[in-house]
């Protein structure tokens, strides 16, 4: 990247993040409620606001002068090292934040070791067949993998907390004291990520046993661990700015986690700050997040360029994407038809028919998954919710996998765009388009689609910045093909099957966010049967009574496999030898 282009990117992320940082200093006006009546219902519920003492914590907060003045206040401020104080408890801002922020870096750096730990699980299998020539590209259809992805952060620390924690007592469940404490929030967040990234990895693999280095190592006798290592390296750097982006949405994007586990972190004292209109602690911590989002992106894309070499400059790369390469596989057909009876025998059941002399009943003929805390039937909740659920979860993953190809194209535009969004988590998010748009059940949709576009468009850059250094688009750039004709037959033709897979991979993390937004109030409400809706209403008798979780923890683990399984033959359509050759 030349001095110009560099000072140009720099300029549009600090752009971003000026945007950013103003519209979230912005969001009690743009709520439409008084950030006086918020703060006082924060100090102290119980005094009635009226007009005097409102005014009085107007003149005491500065308010007075409009949200500019505010904004312009902390941002002197900030220059001086001083955040200001905190509209709830008086305290100094940035000592607080910083102390959150610490918190969540050790949350962070033991997420990701259990990541890459489960991610190396999830691919020893298509290593080890790689090592003994036997991959023959096949792909795992990572059953396995697909259930831990599709189960949702918060029920794995619930499980964790309660079982671990609680019944056996081999590790403490709440608070934040020492390294044992980070041991159950750290599985939490990291299995469902690891499973997500050792996914992508295992995706590239084949193609990775298939280059010519690997195929003449073999030949000269060189051990297939050591050719195995050297695979598993030549793939990490397609799936590095993934890990990037996950480090950093672990800061913003733990909050079910840190509440589960009563953890102070950054993620939940910025979510925090955020509903009681706490607008110093809002503030800075969205900042510091932005500003975590942006040393890792630089971090991630120099690791990247290191670990490929002067290959990417040289173009001497193989294209990790083969011609047919997928498999073929009646588990899609399986986990479908489960999924379709499951529904449809529900859908002849009213999810809303209360019976208070059932409550809490354990699966039976009459109810196959029991009944919530309302009577209600659980098999009839979870297949209606099935309806809205999956409709809206496909359609904005859809919109995304579209959009996250697009702005791959332009990393230059979408890299620092990406990096801003994905630290801001999916909940404050919410809050923002909220404040804009008002509530409604198109707010959750509005505001999942406005984060979830992120990590496929730096997927898409990452395999693009590969496929261009490979030899066969050196070649056919030779023979006069222009740049239309690169992308449209040799560049998307090898990228799209595996942000496919991704996107699909990231449909039940979708319908999770979706729910998880409703429940705080900014879409659908109770007694809506959305599944993460249920989850979290029935979160509180787990231990009693957990059918009502595993419920619809079922339906998102029947989905998880069904997407996995089915883009397991998505492959790269195969050519003519003849236009292959000819350029357009």
């Amino acid at each position: 990247m030349s001095l110009g282009s560099r000072g140009a990117a720099l300029l549009w992320r600090a752009a971003l993040t000026a945007a950013l940082v103003c519209g979230i200093g912005l969001l009690p006006w743009l709520s439409r409620t008084d950030p006086a009546l918020t703060v006082l219902r924060a100090r102290s519920a119980e005094r009635t606001p009226t007009p005097e003492l409102l005014d009085a914590i107007r003149a005491q907060l500065g308010l007075g002068e409009g949200p500019f003045h505010l904004l312009g206040q902390w941002l002197s401020g900030l220059v001086r090292g001083d955040a200001g104080q905190s509209w709830i408890s008086g305290d100094a801002v940035l000592p607080s934040v910083v102390e959150a922020l610490g918190v969540s870096l050790l949350l962070m750096a033991a997420a990701l070791l259990v990541a890459c730990l489960t991610a190396f699980a999830v691919c020893a299998r298509t290593l080890r067949l790689g090592a003994r020539r036997r991959l023959g590209g096949r792909r795992g259809t990572g059953g396995a993998a697909a259930v831990v992805v599709a189960l949702p952060e918060f029920l794995i620390a619930s499980v964790l907390a309660t079982v671990v924690g609680v019944q056996l007592g081999w590790l403490p469940a709440l608070g934040w004291y020492g390294p044992q404490w980070m041991v159950l929030p750290a599985l939490a967040l990291g299995l469902p990520a690891g499973a997500l990234l050792g996914r992508l990895v295992a995706d590239l693999l084949p193609g990775a046993f298939a280059e010519p280095w690997a195929q003449a190592s073999f030949g000269r006798g060189v051990p297939g661990r050591r050719i195995a290592a050297h695979a598993l390296r030549r793939c990490v750097p397609g799936v590095l700015p993934n890990l990037g982006l996950f480090a950093v949405g672990l800061t913003g994007g733990a909050v079910a986690v840190e509440q589960v586990f009563d953890i102070p972190g950054l993620g939940r004292t910025t979510l925090q700050a955020a509903l009681a209109q706490d607008l110093p602690v809002l503030q800075t911590g969205a900042l510091l997040m932005v500003l975590l989002a942006a040393v890792v992106s630089l971090l991630a894309r120099p690791a990247s360029r290191r670990l490929v070499g002067r290959a990417l400059t040289d173009g001497a790369l193989s294209s990790l994407h083969r011609a047919g390469q997928g498999t073929r596989s009646f588990l899609p057909w399986t986990y479908g038809v489960v999924l379709v009876a499951l529904v449809g025998i529900g859908l002849l059941r009213d999810p809303l028919a209360l019976d208070t002399t059932a409550k809490l009943q354990p699966p039976s003929w009459a109810h196959p998954f029991g009944t919530d805390a309302l009577g209600r039937d659980m098999i009839a909740r979870v297949s209606h919710g099935a309806l809205t659920t999956l409709a809206l979860a496909l359609a904005i993953t859809t919109v995304c996998f579209v959009a996250g190809v697009l702005l791959g194209l332009i990393p230059r535009i979408s890299g620092p765009l990406a990096d801003t969004l994905n630290a801001i988590p999916a909940v404050l998010a919410g809050l923002l388009v909220a404040g804009v748009a008002g509530g409604g059940s198109l707010t959750p949709a509005l505001a999942v689609a406005a984060v979830a576009w992120t990590p496929l468009a730096a997927h898409t850059s990452a395999l693009l910045q590969q496929e261009r250094a490979a030899q066969h688009v050196l070649a056919t750039r030779s023979l006069g093909a222009g740049r239309w004709h690169l992308l449209r037959r040799s560049l998307l033709p090898a990228v799209l099957p595996s942000v496919l897979r991704h996107a699909v991979l990231r449909l039940p993390g979708v319908a999770l966010a979706l729910a998880a937004l409703s429940f705080l109030g900014l879409g659908a409400q109770p007694p809506s049967p959305e599944w993460g809706l249920l989850l979290a209403e029935n979160q509180p008798y787990a231990e009693q009574a957990p059918w009502t979780v595993l419920a619809p923890a079922l339906a998102l683990m029947l989905l998880g496999a069904l997407a996995v399984s089915a883009t397991g033959g998505a492959r790269m359509p195969r050519r003519r030898r003849a236009e292959a050759m000819v350029p357009a």
